[in-house]
């Protein structure tokens, strides 16, 4: 397709109409979502045309209680409130895309917190975005705490200050998503489902750019074992790879991880058991010492930068002894689940100002 092509429907740099945005928040209905609608009503600056909040919860309107919009106060009038049905945020933000007509769709986080002059700030970000511009990205502010070092899950979290096109804070052009196929909602976590669709949007010839507006990113309470839970992401990995080679981390500027090392510690481990089974007890032993090096270096290398608190420091030692093998066993899960991906088709773009351009984007429509 050529680049004309691709920008029919984008709008003009330099032009407010042209800037015109929506916001689509999804949300599994976290207390923390009251704080960010709130937020958004407070920012000072031109109202988005349409607010769209997505209920990613499971299960029929009937099942959980209904979620309130009155947080947004004055931004009330112009939100709406669908249900996605407990399908994953690429799905979630999917829905909320078909919903929205503006030129530019602002992917928010349920717990962040835009700034003040967020509004202002949006507006004037995307107004100065260049005609091949189609993604403008927020920059995030993880809040540590002052008196001490950050744990293992603040620090974890503190990366998102750091992550290229995280879509706590994203904008990007309706017709540009449309284009592309939206979200690919084989990524079922909030977890590269960002990183996929900017490496297709810059695939279609179109630049992303880091904007100037600033979000906060509080860092959310969790518990002993949610590093163990976040292993899961291995599966999306996997996924990531089969979409877009195996240099797809380079070309998002992630973090490769320590995947290979896990791998290596894991087969110690079962190397040790499975000598130790064979009554081989010299080498089983020299296995279960590589085993035992790897996890304590692992362990190490997470407790040394926090506060070294008595209990930081045995939830950093039981979580290395597991993290491995689980981070192997997801890896494996992915490969196999995803052994016959295949990319998104890209469709053709289409005038924005028209509902039925937004319906285009894959999956099923809104659920009222």
């Amino acid at each position: 397709m050529s680049g004309a092509g691709r920008m029919s429907g984008a709008g003009n740099a330099g032009s407010t109409e042209g800037a015109a945005y929506a916001v689509v928040v999804p949300t599994v209905g976290r207390p923390c979502l009251a704080d960010c609608l709130a937020a958004l009503a407070a920012s000072v600056g031109p109202s988005p045309r349409e607010v769209v909040v997505v209920d990613d919860r499971p299960g029929g309107g009937h099942a959980r209680p209904p979620l309130s919009l009155q947080p947004l106060g004055p931004l009330e009038p112009c939100a709406r409130l669908l249900r996605s049905g407990g399908r994953g945020p690429a799905a979630a933000r999917n829905t909320g895309l078909r919903a929205v007509s503006a030129p530019w769709v602002v992917f928010l986080d349920d717990d962040v917190r835009v700034g003040r002059l967020w509004r202002t700030e949006v507006l004037r970000d995307l107004v100065a975005a260049g005609p091949r511009v189609g993604g403008v990205q927020g920059s995030l502010e993880v809040p540590l705490p002052a008196d001490r070092r950050p744990t293992d899950w603040e620090r974890n979290t503190a990366g998102l200050a750091g992550a290229r096109w995280a879509t706590a804070d994203m904008a990007y052009r309706t017709a540009v998503l449309a284009a592309v196929g939206g979200f690919d909602e084989r990524f079922p976590r909030a977890f590269r489902e960002d990183a996929d669709l900017a490496l297709r949007v810059c695939g279609a010839g179109w630049r992303l750019e880091r904007g100037r507006r600033r979000t906060r990113h509080p860092v959310r309470p969790a518990g002993r074992w949610a590093s163990v839970r976040a292993q899961a992401g291995n599966a999306d990995d996997a996924l990531m790879r089969r979409l877009h080679g195996r240099d797809w981390w380079r070309r998002a500027e992630a973090p490769r991880g320590r995947l290979r090392a896990h791998a290596a510690v894991t087969a110690a481990g079962a190397l040790a058991l499975a000598l130790a089974l064979a009554r081989r007890p010299e080498a089983a032993a020299l296995a279960a010492l590589s085993w035992a090096l790897g996890t304590a270096e692992f362990a190490w290398a997470r407790i040394a930068p926090g506060p070294r608190t008595a209990a930081e420091v045995a939830a950093m030692v039981a979580t290395s002894v597991v993290i491995p093998p689980v981070a192997v066993c997801h890896r494996l899960r992915g490969m196999w689940r995803h052994r016959s991906a295949r990319p998104l088709p890209a469709a053709r773009p289409a005038p924005v100002a028209a509902p039925a351009a937004v319906r285009a984007v894959t999956g099923k429509g809104a659920v009222p």
